[in-house]
């Protein structure tokens, strides 16, 4: 438990909103258990969490008023996997029936909703849902989001477009929570979309100042308040079965001052909410580990209080969250609007501003988000594989065996204390190891995909060996790029080898433009850049021809180019008198950069479409953090604690400059000290060379390395420019909208709660222009006075691309350019460098067809998911409740399509509008689609049967719930709105055209 109790005391007069009647207490019994934390899943497991779910099975069980709602499905799955017996199942599945037993979320993890990414947020929730609705047919319609460090405006969107009536959220700021207590404003109504407006509506309950856990500070017990089986044991239980902090039983001495106690706190928080219902948490972290105590002692209290319910003006009652809920709703009042802005950050006090954990464990945050990238495009294969080739030689159960445990660990770290980066060392290095293993494993599997014979009429893509005559037969290797998105490409790829010289051939056989330098971070190795054209959802081989002599004319090269360096003077910051004096231009289609000589810093970048020149600068900047826990707040992986402004993190800059015909290079390398033989920072910009072709001129790629890093020290990379942008700051809500940060003064802590999580995108503005910069993994980003930055920790090495245009230039392609760098192309070495084992001609190999959508809309999920259930609702429980065997083998025929309109709603004259595509047309390079069934988010509801509770609302407008299926006459063509997910069931016909 991580929060900081503010004790605030009322007249308990003051404490019902309808004066007549008694006070009615919702008490919902529950256990946070962090899916990884201090301890890892395994130790919790055996300490406490397994207990849980069999202590709490039996005791509901024995007594029909009993409730508990399951949060966390991770551990609840492996205790039903592992752990549970036939007799523990068949009570589970009665309690879920009779409703006593309630999942809440239902995703693997509460998850974080400031770092995450929204396909990541979906997956988990999907693998969540999936499991219950396959095991027990319900489906979560409420949320209980109570611990992450802040609320996020998709977090509510996401969880409409999944079903949900209701959200709870806790973690705000301080002042602001303390403020909506005051007003009876705790409960609003959520449109976190500014674009789907009401039709995403849900209302939310902000749990007041108390949070999740029940009152603990007890004048006539210990610490441990209304937990009488007193404090989990890592790491192994007491084998006396006495715990630390067991509270006082509950006996007819003690039952009147536990009464008084919990009355008092009952009334206390009822003057916070407009109805007389009040919701009251009983349990914490790792609590009802030894659930038979629990109820043992509250039940003879809450008799005692009901009892004497006329003198204590109070009724209680054992609940689930959506009985509370639905008292809620049935009072029928109406409730204030709240619009797209989130609640981050978040700030627990005046000097603990959470905004460090928007940087912590930079290289997890890397890991988790390049493992659910190659996850997206191991399922969109493997789909197309299963389509074409129902009977191939890849095994199926072995494929989705393997996907499965890579959408386990990349849901795993979406946790609030995984991706977030607060977690203790080992907790983090079992997330590391959990994807790392797990993303091998999705190796073996693109590598079959693409290299075994799909059957005996077409062969493997390594039968197709072939060598150009008259080129020299030097070392060879094939390599293949996988396009994992539904648009068409043509990008710059980089691998790094081992020989001087290369030249590169496409499966026609024709030559590729490439381009050969020496390696930025190793002096035996070279980083080789080809430029490849790449259709929707294809996957191409290139064949490399190596050499360890240098080219002696274009025969032998192809069309690669050796590109060679200049090495500029190290420049001291001391001599910095004069600068501006000499710059050096890097030019493309799009921009003209200007480096600075004097400093061998960025000068300018002026945009060529619109003939503007922005004065910009990047260097690192390093804040000086307090260490001292006396002398207060300390910045940690949680908080950001700076003890003043930021100053200059290095004493001398070096730079090279590696002019290219595919890509020109400028490496930046920081100095900590004038003296050092080792830079501590660097910057590497890679310009593309676009003239006379179709690579995209805008994007510039950058590439930063930080650390080793001093004690107590917060690095930026700093970005200042002359745009006058007031401070303002543009960042997404977890890749999925932009929110406007704008720059607030506090009494306290006005620096660190200005940083904001960008977790895709952030970008600052004037009238005229607009500069953007889109990122492979989250950071924490801020606009202190001019400037703006990450602050990142260890040593680490995230990407960046940057860009500079006008307002209506950039929104058109910043979404876009967020998504492609998170889906860059799949690169698969597919053999090491070695002879040609035969001479063969080209084979003509039909590429593989292309899948295409419309520049406005994504292609955000296409999978086999698996679960075993039919899509009729009413079949399906019959199924359940039958009492037969409900093993069931996966469903591989069922594809699972989530479309996403990546533009909202006004922000650009054409994009913006509703997109009205085939289904059939469009997926037609896959196979030919024979059913579609539109579901909700994560496919549990059929949406013609999905009808969520309206809440009433000062401006209670008419949702149309009806989708547009075929806005011609059509089958199959449905029309996408302005910031929208649909997601469908698709089924192909068996044989393929």
């Amino acid at each position: 438990m991580r929060f900081l109790v503010v004790v605030v005391c009322f007249l308990c007069c003051c404490y019902s909103a309808e004066e007549n009647k008694p006070i009615q207490t919702f008490v919902i019994p529950h256990s946070h258990m962090d899916v990884g934390w201090v301890y890892t899943i395994q130790e919790s497991m055996h300490a406490y969490a397994a207990n849980v779910y069999t202590t709490v099975t039996e005791e509901l069980s024995k007594a029909a008023d009993r409730r508990f709602i399951a949060v966390e499905q991770e551990f609840f799955r492996l205790w039903w996997d592992t752990v549970a017996t036939d007799s523990h199942k068949k009570q589970v599945r009665q309690l879920v029936k009779d409703g006593r037993l309630e999942f809440i979320i239902g995703g693997q993890v509460m998850h974080d909703e400031a770092v995450t990414d929204l396909d990541d947020e979906i997956l988990q929730m999907t693998e969540g849902h999936g499991f219950l609705y396959e095991t027990f047919g319900v489906r979560p319609q409420f949320s209980w989001h109570v611990d992450p460090f802040g609320a996020s405006a998709t977090t509510p969107v996401l969880f409409a477009l999944a079903g949900f009536n209701a959200h709870l959220i806790s973690r705000i700021d301080y002042d602001l929570k303390d403020a909506m207590q005051k007003n009876k404003k705790l409960q609003f109504v959520w449109r976190g979309s500014p674009s789907l407006k009401e039709k995403q509506q849900i209302f939310t309950h902000t749990m007041d100042q108390f949070s999740y856990c029940t009152p603990s500070q007890l004048p006539f017990s210990n610490s441990s308040g209304f937990y009488w089986n007193g404090v989990a044991m890592f790491p192994d239980p007491p084998k006396n079965g006495v715990y630390p902090n067991m509270s006082l039983p509950v006996t007819k001495d003690t039952v009147q001052a536990y009464a008084k106690t919990m009355v008092e706190n009952i009334k206390q928080r009822a003057a916070w909410f407009r109805t007389n219902h009040v919701l009251w948490p009983w349990g914490c972290d790792k609590q009802f580990y030894n659930s038979s105590v629990q109820f043992n002692n509250m039940d003879p209290l809450m008799k005692y209080i009901n009892q004497n319910s006329k003198e204590f003006g109070v009724t209680v009652q054992y609940a689930t969250l959506s009985e509370y809920f639905q008292a809620i709703y049935q009072s029928e009042l109406v409730w204030e609007l709240r619009g797209s802005e989130d609640f981050l950050p978040y700030s627990t006090e005046p000097h603990q501003a959470w905004t460090g954990f928007y940087a912590s464990r930079n290289v997890l945050k890397g890991v988790a988000r390049q493992a659910s990238s190659q996850l997206q495009a191991a399922e969109t294969l493997f789909t197309r594989y299963r389509i074409s080739f129902p009977d191939g030689p890849v095994a199926k159960d072995w494929a989705l065996d393997k996907l499965r445990a890579l959408r386990w660990a990349v849901s795993e770290v979406q946790h609030h204390d995984g991706i977030t980066g607060t977690e203790s060392p080992k907790v983090a290095n079992m997330y590391l190891q959990h994807l790392m293993q797990a993303a091998m494993g999705v190796d073996e599997l693109l590598a079959a995909l693409f290299l075994l014979p799909h059957n005996l009429n077409i062969p493997s893509i390594l039968d197709s060996r072939y060598h150009r005559k008259g080129v020299h037969q030097s070392l060879e290797q094939h390599v293949i790029a996988y396009n994992p998105l539904a648009w068409n490409t043509t990008t710059i790829i980089n691998i790094t080898v081992k020989f001087p010289t290369a030249a590169v051939f496409d499966d026609d056989g024709q030559p590729v433009p490439a381009q050969i330098q020496k390696s930025a971070h190793s002096n035996v190795t070279y980083d080789l850049f080809m430029m490849v054209e790449l259709g929707g959802l294809q996957h191409r081989k290139y064949l490399i021809k190596f050499s360890e002599k240098l080219c002696s004319g274009k025969s032998k090269c192809g069309q690669t180019y050796k590109a060679k360096g200049v090495l500029f003077e190290r420049r001291n910051i001391r001599d910095w008198l004069k600068t501006g004096r000499r710059l050096l231009p890097v030019l493309n289609e799009c921009y003209k950069l200007m480096f600075d000589q004097d400093t061998n810093l960025l000068h300018s970048i002026t945009d060529l479409q619109v003939k503007r020149t922005v004065r910009m600068t990047q260097d690192f900047w390093e804040y000086h953090a307090n260490g001292d826990v006396k002398a207060g707040p300390i910045s940690d992986n949680y908080i950001f604690s700076a003890n003043s402004s930021a100053v200059r993190a290095y004493k001398a800059v070096e730079m090279e400059i590696i002019p290219g015909k595919i890509v020109t290079e400028i490496r930046q390398l920081f100095y900590r000290e004038e003296s050092d033989k080792d830079y501590t920072y660097s910057i590497t910009t890679r310009v593309p060379d676009c003239f006379g072709r179709r690579l995209q001129c805008h994007r510039l790629e950058q590439t930063y390395s930080l650390g080793p890093l001093h004690l107590n020290t917060e690095v930026i990379l700093r970005t200042s420019s002359s745009l006058k942008n007031n401070q303002t700051l543009y960042t997404d809500d977890n890749g999925y909208q932009i929110m406007q940060r704008t720059y607030r003064n506090f009494t306290n802590n006005t620096l660190a709660r200005n940083y904001f999580p960008m977790v895709r995108t952030a970008y600052i503005e004037d009238d005229l222009s607009r500069l953007v910069l889109v990122s492979d993994r989250a950071h924490g980003v801020s606009s202190q006075r001019t400037t703006r930055g990450h602050a990142p920790s260890s040593v680490i090495k995230p990407t960046l691309w940057m860009m500079l245009g006008s307002i209506s230039a950039t929104s058109k392609l910043y979404q876009r350019e967020a998504i492609e760098l998170q889906h860059r192309p799949v690169i698969m070495p597919i053999d090491q460098p070695q002879r040609p084992l035969k001479v063969e001609n080209p084979r003509g190999r039909s590429p593989v067809r292309s899948v295409v959508l419309p520049p406005n809309l994504h292609l955000l999920s296409l999978s086999i998911p698996g679960w075993n259930y039919s899509s009729d609702h009413d079949v399906h429980l019959s199924h359940i409740h039958s009492g037969k065997d409900l093993h069931s083998e996966p469903d591989y025929d069922r594809v699972l399509l989530r479309i996403m309109h990546l533009f909202e709603e006004g922000e650009d004259p054409e994009l913006s509008k509703p997109v009205t595509i085939n289904l059939k047309d469009v997926l037609q390079g896959i196979g030919e689609v024979e059913l579609l069934e539109e579901r909700s988010l994560t496919g549990t509801w059929n949406i013609t049967s999905l009808q969520r509770w309206k809440w009433r609302t000062a401006d209670t407008l008419e949702t149309n719930n009806k989708r547009c299926w075929s806005c011609g006459d059509e089958a199959f063509t449905v029309t996408i709105s302005p910031k929208e997910i649909r997601t469908f069931f698709i089924h192909f016909a068996s044989r393929n055209f």
